[in-house]
């Protein structure tokens, strides 16, 4: 259902298999994420000019001149279309947000805005704060329903009450405003970044099925729809350290993993590689108690970080990893249709992983260091800010939402 510019790349449209792992090699320190396409990275082109479409704007700019035999690749699938398309939202992309619902509750109001649920929170705040919000309905592109499962979770309500207090409180805006049956709920959307809030919806499966779902669960046991849904980045908020950035030689740590064996791929990873004297790879979380900050600065060290899937899809390594410099499992990349993920990661199948070691020391400097250059231009569609900023994470999630508005009609 979801559409997208014209000229905007196509590569980026398959979801990634359920089964898949990723291992992202990034920029900072690259890293490696698993799926069914390729093994290495394929020698990214110079960013080709479009005849008649508009520069990028200064924070977009790619390429330039450069002592190398090739221009930067571009990180977008069309860095024009895309500061078209953006231009043009931020010009007259509008929402409705329902005003129905007690602000002290469960509606309109997050749990706050730290910790590895503070998307929801941002998204909720931010659209208050933004232009993009109209209070008229009839001007309206599309229409949020403002009710944050992550308050109720905060306020310890049971998963079987917050499935009944979400099917109310639709079926009272249905019943109550003329506006979903239009489209049948196709021109609404809702936000969740907890994947019991992503099953509190259950109890409506016409939203489900219909509705725009802005999640941090893009998993397929939970029916996402990629190119409908749309993967909302899991930040963890305020981050402990500084970007990452400018400091490849810094990076003497080949790769670099710490966690529990709470999956099948993690198993294998620690059996296979926790005695590698050039893997750093350890079964367990770095306590707290050996230092401060210790995992954190372990990142600053490292070229690629290894970031297997866990027991849940939804995770805050995926911010974590881009400030730091690497990329989590996930099953629909956030801003996939956006973002060329290629050119700041390394794609894998979940089989290689025997292979790991082999296969990173394999990636030259020079490709190691086009990674890291990459990915320090994506750094800033990860971040929320409050009010937002200009292509912040906010802002990607609204352009997300505007190229699926493309696609309805009524």
């Amino acid at each position: 259902m979801a559409g997208r510019l014209p000229g905007a790349a196509s590569a980026a449209a398959a979801p990634l298999p359920r089964a898949l792992l990723l291992l992202a090699a990034l920029a900072l320190f690259s890293l490696t994420f698993l799926s069914l396409r390729s093994l290495r990275p394929a020698a990214a082109p110079p960013s080709l000019a479009i005849g008649g479409a508009p520069p990028p704007p200064p924070s977009l700019a790619i390429g330039g001149s450069r002592p190398s035999s090739f221009a930067r690749p571009s990180v977008y699938h069309s860095a024009e279309a895309f500061a078209a398309g953006y231009a043009e939202m931020e010009r007259s992309f509008k929402v409705y947000m329902y005003p129905d619902g007690d602000p002290k509750t469960f509606y309109q109001t997050p749990r706050k805005l730290t910790g590895k649920y503070a998307s929801e929170g941002y998204f909720f705040q931010n659209i208050r704060e933004s232009r993009f919000r109209t209070g008229d309905p009839d001007k309206a592109h599309l229409f949020f329903v403002p009710i944050s499962p992550h308050k109720m979770r905060g306020k310890g309500t049971s998963y079987e009450n917050m499935t009944i207090i979400v099917k109310d409180y639709v079926e009272g805006l249905i019943n109550k405003y003329p506006y979903w049956n239009r489209t049948l709920g196709a021109d609404h959307f809702f936000v969740t970044c907890h994947d019991v809030g992503v099953r509190a919806f259950e109890g409506l499966p016409f939203m489900v099925k219909n509705s725009i779902r802005v999640v941090c669960s893009p998993s397929y046991n939970v029916d996402f729809i990629p190119h409908k849904d749309i993967a909302l980045p899991q930040v963890l908020q305020p981050f402990a350290l500084p970007e990452g950035g400018n400091d490849v030689e810094n990076r003497t740590i080949l790769g670099f993993w710490a966690g529990h064996r709470n999956s099948k791929i993690r198993v294998i990873l620690a059996q296979v590689w926790e005695n590698d004297t050039e893997l750093a790879i350890s079964n367990n979380r770095i306590s707290r108690a050996i230092g401060e900050l210790v995992y954190q600065k372990q990142f600053y060290r490292t070229k690629f970080c290894i970031c297997p899937g866990g027991s849940q899809v939804n995770s805050a390594r995926i911010s974590d990893s881009i400030h730091y410099g690497c990329v989590p499992d996930y099953y629909d990349l956030p801003f996939n249709d956006i973002l060329d993920w290629r050119k700041f990661a390394v794609v894998l199948k979940e089989r290689d992983v025997y292979q790991l070691k082999s296969i990173l020391k394999s990636i030259s400097q020079e490709e190691f260091v086009e990674l890291h250059k990459s990915l320090v231009q994506v750094q800033k569609h990860f971040v929320w800010h409050s009010p937002p900023l200009p292509y912040d994470a906010f802002h990607m999630v609204m352009y997300e939402l505007w190229l699926r508005h493309h696609v309805i009609k009524y």
